[in-house]
Protein backbone atom coordinates (compact mmCIF):
# COMPACT_ATOMS: atom_id res chain seq x y z
CA UNK A 1 0.00 0.00 0.00
CA UNK A 2 0.95 3.61 -0.56
CA UNK A 3 0.06 6.39 1.87
CA UNK A 4 -1.23 9.84 1.02
CA UNK A 5 -2.89 12.88 2.57
CA UNK A 6 -5.43 15.41 1.36
CA UNK A 7 -4.01 18.92 0.95
CA UNK A 8 -7.12 20.53 2.54
CA UNK A 9 -5.91 19.35 5.96
CA UNK A 10 -3.99 22.64 5.98
CA UNK A 11 -6.48 24.82 4.07
CA UNK A 12 -9.77 26.62 4.66
CA UNK A 13 -10.73 27.09 1.00
CA UNK A 14 -10.97 24.58 -1.86
CA UNK A 15 -8.57 24.88 -4.78
CA UNK A 16 -5.46 27.01 -4.62
CA UNK A 17 -1.77 26.25 -4.94
CA UNK A 18 -0.83 22.59 -4.51
CA UNK A 19 2.87 22.62 -5.40
CA UNK A 20 4.18 23.66 -1.94
CA UNK A 21 2.46 20.64 -0.42
CA UNK A 22 4.35 18.19 -2.61
CA UNK A 23 7.69 18.63 -0.85
CA UNK A 24 5.90 19.02 2.49
CA UNK A 25 4.17 15.64 2.36
CA UNK A 26 7.35 13.96 1.17
CA UNK A 27 9.18 15.32 4.20
CA UNK A 28 6.38 14.12 6.47
CA UNK A 29 6.66 10.54 5.18
CA UNK A 30 3.87 10.25 2.61
CA UNK A 31 3.96 8.69 -0.86
CA UNK A 32 1.20 10.78 -2.42
CA UNK A 33 -0.79 14.00 -2.24
CA UNK A 34 -4.50 14.24 -2.98
CA UNK A 35 -5.67 17.50 -4.54
CA UNK A 36 -9.07 19.04 -5.26
CA UNK A 37 -10.09 19.02 -8.93
CA UNK A 38 -13.20 21.18 -8.70
CA UNK A 39 -11.40 24.38 -9.72
CA UNK A 40 -9.25 22.87 -12.49
CA UNK A 41 -11.36 24.70 -15.06
CA UNK A 42 -9.99 27.99 -13.73
CA UNK A 43 -6.33 27.10 -14.35
CA UNK A 44 -4.38 27.12 -17.61
CA UNK A 45 -2.35 24.21 -18.91
CA UNK A 46 0.97 25.49 -17.54
CA UNK A 47 -0.35 25.05 -14.00
CA UNK A 48 -0.76 21.33 -14.60
CA UNK A 49 2.47 20.72 -16.47
CA UNK A 50 4.36 22.39 -13.61
CA UNK A 51 2.42 20.33 -11.07
CA UNK A 52 3.49 17.16 -12.87
CA UNK A 53 7.09 18.30 -13.18
CA UNK A 54 7.43 18.97 -9.46
CA UNK A 55 5.58 15.84 -8.31
CA UNK A 56 7.71 13.59 -10.54
CA UNK A 57 10.90 15.28 -9.37
CA UNK A 58 9.92 14.68 -5.74
CA UNK A 59 8.65 11.16 -6.37
CA UNK A 60 5.20 12.01 -4.99
CA UNK A 61 2.17 10.56 -6.78
CA UNK A 62 -0.92 12.74 -7.20
CA UNK A 63 -4.54 11.68 -6.80
CA UNK A 64 -7.62 13.84 -7.31
CA UNK A 65 -10.85 14.37 -5.44
CA UNK A 66 -14.09 16.16 -6.27
CA UNK A 67 -17.40 16.63 -4.49
CA UNK A 68 -19.47 17.65 -7.53
CA UNK A 69 -21.33 20.93 -7.41
CA UNK A 70 -25.09 20.71 -8.13
CA UNK A 71 -24.54 21.74 -11.75
CA UNK A 72 -22.38 18.63 -12.25
CA UNK A 73 -24.95 16.15 -10.94
CA UNK A 74 -25.07 13.14 -13.26
CA UNK A 75 -28.37 12.07 -11.68
CA UNK A 76 -30.12 15.30 -12.73
CA UNK A 77 -33.37 15.14 -14.67
CA UNK A 78 -32.13 18.09 -16.77
CA UNK A 79 -30.35 16.57 -19.77
CA UNK A 80 -28.87 19.95 -20.72
CA UNK A 81 -27.30 20.24 -17.27
CA UNK A 82 -25.82 16.74 -17.58
CA UNK A 83 -24.35 17.72 -20.95
CA UNK A 84 -22.69 20.72 -19.28
CA UNK A 85 -21.35 18.38 -16.60
CA UNK A 86 -19.75 16.23 -19.30
CA UNK A 87 -18.15 19.35 -20.79
CA UNK A 88 -16.76 20.25 -17.38
CA UNK A 89 -15.34 16.76 -16.82
CA UNK A 90 -13.84 16.66 -20.31
CA UNK A 91 -11.72 19.69 -19.41
CA UNK A 92 -10.86 18.27 -15.97
CA UNK A 93 -9.79 14.89 -17.38
CA UNK A 94 -7.55 16.51 -19.97
CA UNK A 95 -5.87 18.61 -17.29
CA UNK A 96 -5.56 15.66 -14.93
CA UNK A 97 -3.66 13.81 -17.65
CA UNK A 98 -1.37 16.82 -18.09
CA UNK A 99 -0.68 16.75 -14.34
CA UNK A 100 -0.11 13.00 -14.26
CA UNK A 101 -3.19 12.39 -12.09
CA UNK A 102 -4.77 9.05 -12.94
CA UNK A 103 -7.33 8.68 -10.15
CA UNK A 104 -10.41 10.75 -9.31
CA UNK A 105 -12.54 10.03 -6.25
CA UNK A 106 -15.62 11.39 -4.53
CA UNK A 107 -19.41 11.41 -4.86
CA UNK A 108 -19.04 11.60 -8.62
CA UNK A 109 -22.38 9.84 -9.09
CA UNK A 110 -24.38 12.74 -7.60
CA UNK A 111 -23.49 16.08 -5.99
CA UNK A 112 -22.16 17.25 -2.63
CA UNK A 113 -23.14 18.40 -0.10
CA UNK A 114 -26.72 17.34 -0.82
CA UNK A 115 -29.62 19.75 -0.31
CA UNK A 116 -32.06 17.31 1.27
CA UNK A 117 -34.84 19.93 1.46
CA UNK A 118 -35.14 19.92 -2.33
CA UNK A 119 -36.15 16.25 -2.27
CA UNK A 120 -34.97 13.41 -4.48
CA UNK A 121 -36.07 10.29 -6.35
CA UNK A 122 -33.52 7.68 -5.29
CA UNK A 123 -34.49 4.89 -7.76
CA UNK A 124 -34.78 7.32 -10.65
CA UNK A 125 -31.57 9.13 -9.68
CA UNK A 126 -29.78 5.79 -9.51
CA UNK A 127 -30.79 4.88 -13.06
CA UNK A 128 -29.91 8.29 -14.47
CA UNK A 129 -26.61 8.34 -12.61
CA UNK A 130 -25.58 4.88 -13.82
CA UNK A 131 -26.27 5.87 -17.41
CA UNK A 132 -24.31 9.10 -17.01
CA UNK A 133 -21.44 7.33 -15.28
CA UNK A 134 -21.10 4.86 -18.14
CA UNK A 135 -20.50 7.79 -20.47
CA UNK A 136 -18.20 9.51 -17.96
CA UNK A 137 -16.18 6.33 -17.48
CA UNK A 138 -15.48 6.08 -21.19
CA UNK A 139 -14.40 9.72 -21.23
CA UNK A 140 -12.08 9.11 -18.29
CA UNK A 141 -10.63 5.95 -19.85
CA UNK A 142 -9.49 7.97 -22.86
CA UNK A 143 -7.17 9.81 -20.45
CA UNK A 144 -6.11 6.76 -18.42
CA UNK A 145 -8.18 7.81 -15.40
CA UNK A 146 -9.79 5.57 -12.79
CA UNK A 147 -13.05 6.74 -11.15
CA UNK A 148 -13.82 5.85 -7.54
CA UNK A 149 -17.33 6.13 -6.12
CA UNK A 150 -17.27 7.24 -2.49
CA UNK A 151 -19.92 5.87 -0.15
CA UNK A 152 -21.05 8.85 1.95
CA UNK A 153 -22.88 8.91 5.26
CA UNK A 154 -26.63 9.69 5.37
CA UNK A 155 -26.04 13.30 6.43
CA UNK A 156 -23.99 14.14 3.32
CA UNK A 157 -25.53 11.97 0.61
CA UNK A 158 -28.43 9.65 -0.17
CA UNK A 159 -27.62 7.68 -3.33
CA UNK A 160 -24.73 5.58 -1.97
CA UNK A 161 -24.43 5.32 1.81
CA UNK A 162 -22.61 2.06 2.41
CA UNK A 163 -20.44 -0.56 0.75
CA UNK A 164 -23.37 -2.69 -0.41
CA UNK A 165 -24.98 0.24 -2.22
CA UNK A 166 -21.62 1.20 -3.68
CA UNK A 167 -21.05 -2.31 -4.99
CA UNK A 168 -24.53 -2.37 -6.55
CA UNK A 169 -23.80 0.90 -8.31
CA UNK A 170 -20.35 -0.07 -9.56
CA UNK A 171 -21.62 -3.41 -10.86
CA UNK A 172 -24.52 -1.66 -12.60
CA UNK A 173 -22.11 0.75 -14.33
CA UNK A 174 -19.96 -2.24 -15.34
CA UNK A 175 -16.88 -0.33 -16.49
CA UNK A 176 -13.33 -1.49 -15.76
CA UNK A 177 -12.23 1.93 -14.55
CA UNK A 178 -15.11 2.47 -12.09
CA UNK A 179 -14.45 1.26 -8.54
CA UNK A 180 -15.69 1.29 -4.96
CA UNK A 181 -14.26 3.83 -2.55
CA UNK A 182 -14.58 3.53 1.23
CA UNK A 183 -13.80 6.07 3.93
CA UNK A 184 -13.52 5.13 7.61
CA UNK A 185 -15.27 8.34 8.71
CA UNK A 186 -18.38 7.45 6.71
CA UNK A 187 -18.05 3.74 7.46
CA UNK A 188 -18.08 4.53 11.18
CA UNK A 189 -21.62 5.87 10.72
CA UNK A 190 -23.08 3.49 8.16
CA UNK A 191 -21.40 0.08 8.28
CA UNK A 192 -22.16 -2.71 10.75
CA UNK A 193 -18.56 -3.85 10.44
CA UNK A 194 -15.43 -2.21 9.01
CA UNK A 195 -13.92 -5.60 8.29
CA UNK A 196 -16.98 -7.09 6.58
CA UNK A 197 -17.38 -4.01 4.37
CA UNK A 198 -13.76 -4.17 3.24
CA UNK A 199 -14.03 -7.90 2.57
CA UNK A 200 -17.24 -7.40 0.60
CA UNK A 201 -15.63 -4.68 -1.50
CA UNK A 202 -12.79 -7.06 -2.30
CA UNK A 203 -11.41 -6.65 -5.81
CA UNK A 204 -13.75 -3.71 -6.47
CA UNK A 205 -12.04 -1.51 -3.87
CA UNK A 206 -10.09 1.14 -5.76
CA UNK A 207 -9.39 3.84 -3.16
CA UNK A 208 -9.48 4.13 0.63
CA UNK A 209 -9.71 7.16 2.93
CA UNK A 210 -8.84 7.09 6.61
CA UNK A 211 -9.60 9.31 9.58
CA UNK A 212 -10.83 9.09 13.12
CA UNK A 213 -14.55 9.26 13.88
CA UNK A 214 -14.25 13.02 14.46
CA UNK A 215 -12.05 13.47 11.32
CA UNK A 216 -8.77 13.81 13.15
CA UNK A 217 -5.75 11.94 11.71
CA UNK A 218 -5.53 8.25 12.73
CA UNK A 219 -3.56 7.74 15.92
CA UNK A 220 -2.69 4.94 18.31
CA UNK A 221 -5.02 6.08 21.11
CA UNK A 222 -7.96 6.71 18.80
CA UNK A 223 -11.10 4.60 18.98
CA UNK A 224 -11.04 3.22 15.44
CA UNK A 225 -10.03 -0.46 15.11
CA UNK A 226 -7.01 0.34 12.95
CA UNK A 227 -5.37 -3.07 13.36
CA UNK A 228 -8.50 -4.87 12.14
CA UNK A 229 -8.97 -2.42 9.28
CA UNK A 230 -5.39 -2.92 8.11
CA UNK A 231 -5.66 -6.69 8.42
CA UNK A 232 -8.79 -6.65 6.25
CA UNK A 233 -7.10 -4.52 3.58
CA UNK A 234 -4.16 -6.91 3.53
CA UNK A 235 -6.51 -9.89 3.44
CA UNK A 236 -8.17 -8.72 0.20
CA UNK A 237 -4.78 -7.86 -1.29
CA UNK A 238 -5.46 -4.14 -1.50
CA UNK A 239 -2.42 -2.49 -3.06
CA UNK A 240 -3.84 0.96 -3.81
CA UNK A 241 -3.43 4.22 -1.94
CA UNK A 242 -4.61 4.90 1.60
CA UNK A 243 -5.30 8.63 1.82
CA UNK A 244 -5.59 10.39 5.14
CA UNK A 245 -8.38 12.99 4.98
CA UNK A 246 -8.32 14.92 8.26
CA UNK A 247 -10.34 18.08 8.83
CA UNK A 248 -9.60 19.76 12.14
CA UNK A 249 -9.85 23.53 11.67
CA UNK A 250 -13.11 25.50 11.44
CA UNK A 251 -13.58 28.40 9.05
CA UNK A 252 -13.77 29.08 5.34
CA UNK A 253 -15.69 27.07 2.77
CA UNK A 254 -13.89 23.88 3.78
CA UNK A 255 -15.03 24.20 7.39
CA UNK A 256 -18.57 25.03 6.27
CA UNK A 257 -18.88 22.14 3.82
CA UNK A 258 -17.37 19.61 6.23
CA UNK A 259 -19.36 20.98 9.21
CA UNK A 260 -16.37 21.75 11.40
CA UNK A 261 -17.84 24.03 14.07
CA UNK A 262 -15.08 23.72 16.69
CA UNK A 263 -11.32 23.65 16.65
CA UNK A 264 -10.36 19.97 16.74
CA UNK A 265 -6.70 20.93 16.39
CA UNK A 266 -6.78 22.62 19.82
CA UNK A 267 -5.13 25.74 18.44
CA UNK A 268 -2.40 23.91 16.53
CA UNK A 269 -0.18 25.89 14.20
CA UNK A 270 1.03 24.46 10.89
CA UNK A 271 4.11 22.96 12.54
CA UNK A 272 1.91 21.00 14.97
CA UNK A 273 -0.37 19.89 12.13
CA UNK A 274 2.74 18.67 10.28
CA UNK A 275 3.94 16.76 13.34
CA UNK A 276 0.53 15.14 13.85
CA UNK A 277 0.36 14.05 10.20
CA UNK A 278 3.89 12.62 10.31
CA UNK A 279 3.12 10.70 13.49
CA UNK A 280 -0.12 9.38 11.98
CA UNK A 281 1.38 8.01 8.78
CA UNK A 282 4.23 6.47 10.77
CA UNK A 283 1.66 4.80 13.02
CA UNK A 284 -0.25 3.28 10.08
CA UNK A 285 2.89 2.12 8.27
CA UNK A 286 4.18 0.32 11.35
CA UNK A 287 0.79 -1.16 12.22
CA UNK A 288 -0.15 -2.29 8.73
CA UNK A 289 3.25 -3.24 7.41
Amino acid sequence: MKYGIYYAYWEKEWGGEFIPYISKVKTLGFDSLEVACGAFHLENDSFFTELRKVSEAEGIALTGGYGPRPEHNLASTDSAAVKKAFDFYADVFRKMELAGIHLLCGALYSYWPVDFKSGFDKPGDFERSVKGMQTLADMAADHGIELNMEALNRFEGYLINDCDECLNYVKAVDKKNVHVMLDTFHMNIEEDSFVDAIRNAGKYLGHFHVGEGNRRPPYAKGRMPWKEIGDALNEIGYDGTVVMEPFVRPGGQVGKDISIWRDLSHGADDAKLDADAAASVKFLRELWG
